[in-house]
């Protein structure tokens, strides 16, 4: 086996108290952040690093696991350990509800999709009218049923958000909004041709673990966090007429926001 690269990793130092492993993720990880090892590419195999450091297979998999629960790397069954993508998407937050957005038959997930040079997919799509728990219904004005429509994001067949809108019944029934093809510019082209002329939108944002089934609906790698988002949208008569709900992954995406100096 041929030796790594000079100069690609550097050697443990014996005087430390930080555990070999934990030197060792520390060395790859400034790799990966100095570009030496790139996108997609993969690391060096455990036979290499093994040899490179004069450690056991298990020290090499421990270091591996930090980086793995750091979303930095994943590994692939059989052929090794890779680097993983930065966000493809950036989600500007002052641009992607622009209503010529709206005018041109765009959803956001579509303007934001070209913006990425992604091709833009939507499956596990469910509509129906339920019970809203207390909290959507209090974000609604204290309505009783709503209109709940589910969909899962997905950019070049990679799931990368699910979101569930819930709309007040009196609003969405017997609309468009009910089918699961709103029509070109999504829900909320078709909320203003019904007279709710969109006037802002709230959000609340926050990170967390996911939980296990949004592992297996996302298709997470261990480690990856989530971003939580719940957004309202209020018409110009000050009504929410939307709540959406969305959970993204975390490494799929970079939010961006622009924020007035006054």
């Amino acid at each position: 086996m041929s030796p790594l690269p000079s100069g690609l990793l550097g050697d443990l130092d014996p005087t430390s108290d930080r555990a070999v492993f934990r030197q060792i993720a520390d060395q790859l990880r400034e790799a990966i952040d100095r570009g030496r090892f790139r996108e997609g590419e993969k690391l060096p195999s455990e036979a290499e690093l093994v040899e490179h450091y004069g450690v056991s297979r298990m020290t090499v998999r421990n270091s591996f696991s930090v980086l793995t629960g750091e979303g930095l790397v994943h590994a692939e069954h059989g052929k090794g350990v890779f680097v993983r993508p930065r966000p493809p998407v950036r989600r500007l937050a002052s641009d992607r509800f622009a209503r010529r957005h709206r005018e041109q038959g765009k959803s956001a997930f579509i303007v934001e999709a070209d913006a990425a040079g992604s091709h833009p997919t939507v499956d596990s799509l469910e509509v129906k009218e339920e019970k809203p728990s207390q909290d959507i219904s209090t974000r609604l004005g204290s309505v009783r049923r709503v209109l709940a429509r589910r969909r899962r994001y997905l950019l070049d067949g990679r799931p990368v958000e699910f979101a569930t809108s819930y709309l007040p019944l009196d609003i969405a029934r017997g609309t468009p909004i009910a089918e699961p093809n709103p029509g070109p510019g999504g829900i909320y082209a078709r909320l203003e041709e019904l007279g709710h002329h969109l006037d802002h939108f709230e959000e609340e944002i926050r990170a967390r673990m996911p939980s296990p089934a949004e592992v297996k609906l996302l298709h997470l790698a261990a480690g990856v966090p989530v971003i939580h988002l719940i957004r309202t949208a209020f018409d110009t008569e000050g009504r929410a007429v939307e709540v959406c709900d969305t959970v993204m992954a975390a490494d799929a995406y970079v939010l961006s926001y622009q924020l007035p100096a006054t």
